[in-house]
């Protein structure tokens, strides 16, 4: 028992302070440190320095940080080039009116498939004028662009996330086909991206954080309201409306970047490192900026990114240090494999959803989970789609509710909207989709109705209950349901 609450004290107080003060910067190294307490005891200091060296080594946060300062200068560099304002202006032709709007911004992150940092960067620093332009409430814009960031890049089969899932299935005979043929049986990641396409055209209800924020600005409020009292992770100056140019020194960058991406095996780096060359080969020569106030403005836009650089370097610790205390043996290898063989997919899906976010990592969690749930369900007749999907599934729903994720992290930085109201606002549609993902992957197994209804209310229970600790309890929780 000490062990269990060794393991999940430093999520519990991350959590609890985070929503408590608002300040994520000091909940995240507060929990990190607590878990190099519990960890290393009487050595906490030579541990939590160690760590500090494993996450600062990490290859996956190396990427992360490249793509934040690299994102940071680049954003700033479109800004200080009236660039922004060209591509607003570009846009606007298309985005006449709310619908189309959040349509136009649903089409584009289909289009940004090929990384879910480029797909939430790339479509909020575009549209956020747009939406607000249009009377449409950032939160709905971040909502949109975090699920859509999270969960596209799993149900598109050329992808990197692909490409390393179907690597650790290998192991168990299977492959790129069957990674195929489990898309289809993907219901949260899909349930969710449609929904988002529901809300855009108006044909879904809004609830919770969504529909206050849609009240406040038909009363008259602001699309955008910024919060005082919550901490600032990126330092973006805001838009002057006034310096405009073309629209093609967004269009041209934006194009390289993509196209650098794909080109270079989906390695973003590369592309980015082309689209910053890009804007200065347009930039320079258009004497938009001189070269000494081009470095200027890149420096200046990276520089803004140091807040959420940390914090996410702290992520990185922290999800190291569970691992270490056995939050996830708890979760998934404790439960996992005690449970009959009907129930393996949607015990699947929520356990590995609990863990991702619990973590705010996915591609660790997979390394766990697969060599876990695959043989495991495969030794008890469950097809390898069902499975594979059971799992992604889970993937796209911890990773869409994690407040701490990294994709949450770059939609903030894009929109300007605090992690913890995103996915304040994310919940009430993530509890449903979990619950119909559920049911229906348990009733893709046998005609046990009741099973699969079981496993359905289970789902809608804890993915509730969830809801009800982030929403501060059971005053707001109702507030969610009848506002």
């Amino acid at each position: 028992m000490a062990e269990i609450i060794m393991a999940f004290a430093p999520l519990v107080f991350l959590i609890v302070y985070a929503l408590k003060t608002r300040k994520m910067a000091d909940a995240m190294i507060l929990a990190t440190l607590l878990a190099m307490v519990l960890l290393h005891r009487q050595h906490f200091l030579t541990g939590a320095i160690d760590a500090l060296y494993g996450a600062l080594s990490n290859s996956s946060y190396q990427f992360v940080l490249c793509i934040t300062i690299g994102f940071g200068g680049m954003i700033t560099l479109f800004q200080e080039s009236g660039a922004l304002m060209g591509f607003r202006d570009l846009l606007l032709k298309a985005a006449r009116g709310p619908k189309r709007t959040l349509v136009l911004a649903w089409v584009m992150s289909a289009v940004m498939f090929v990384d879910e940092y480029l797909n939430a960067l790339a479509v909020t620093f575009s549209m956020r004028e747009i939406t607000d332009r249009n009377r449409i409430p950032r939160e709905h814009l971040a909502v949109q662009a975090n699920v859509m960031a999270c969960c596209l890049c799993m149900t598109v089969p050329f992808s990197s996330w692909t490409a390393f899932t179907v690597g650790l299935v290998s192991e168990y005979g299977l492959g790129f086909g069957d990674y195929l043929r489990a898309i289809p049986y993907m219901l949260y990641p899909l349930c969710m991206m449609l929904v988002c396409l529901l809300l855009a055209v108006g044909a879904f209800p809004k609830a919770g954080v969504l529909k206050r924020a849609y009240r406040r600005v038909e009363s008259g409020g602001p699309a955008f309201e910024r919060d005082e009292k919550a901490e600032k992770l990126v330092d973006v100056a805001d838009v002057d409306e006034s310096r405009t140019s073309s629209a093609w020194n967004a269009v041209v960058p934006l194009a390289v970047l993509v196209g650098g991406t794909i080109i270079f095996d989906n390695d973003l780096i590369h592309g980015m490192v082309l689209a910053i060359i890009a804007q200065f080969l347009l930039y320079v020569p258009q004497k938009l900026m001189t070269v000494g106030r081009f470095f200027e403005h890149f420096f200046n836009g990276a520089k803004g990114m140091t807040s959420l650089a940390i914090v996410v370097c702290f992520g990185f610790m922290l999800s190291e240090a569970n691992r270490q205390l056995g939050l996830f043996d708890i979760l998934i290898n404790g439960i996992g494999s005690t449970v009959p063989g009907y129930l393996v997919p949607p015990l699947a899906f929520l356990l590995v959803g609990a863990t991702v976010f619990a973590v705010g990592g996915c591609w660790v969690v997979m390394t766990i989970a697969i060599p876990v749930f695959v043989p495991l369900a495969l030794s008890m007749g469950v097809t390898a789609p069902v499975i594979i999907a059971a799992v992604m599934s889970g993937i796209g729903l911890g990773y869409s509710t994690c407040f701490y994720a990294d994709a949450v992290f770059m939609t903030t930085a894009g929109t300007g909207v605090s992690n913890i109201t995103i996915i304040k606002a994310t919940l009430p549609y993530a509890a449903g989709a979990a619950a119909v993902a559920a049911a229906t992957v348990r009733r893709l197994i046998d005609e046990r109705p009741k099973a699969g209804l079981l496993a359905g209310c289970l789902t809608l229970a804890a993915a509730q209950l969830v809801q009800i600790i982030l929403l501060g309890g059971l005053v707001n929780f109702s507030q969610t349901v009848t506002v």
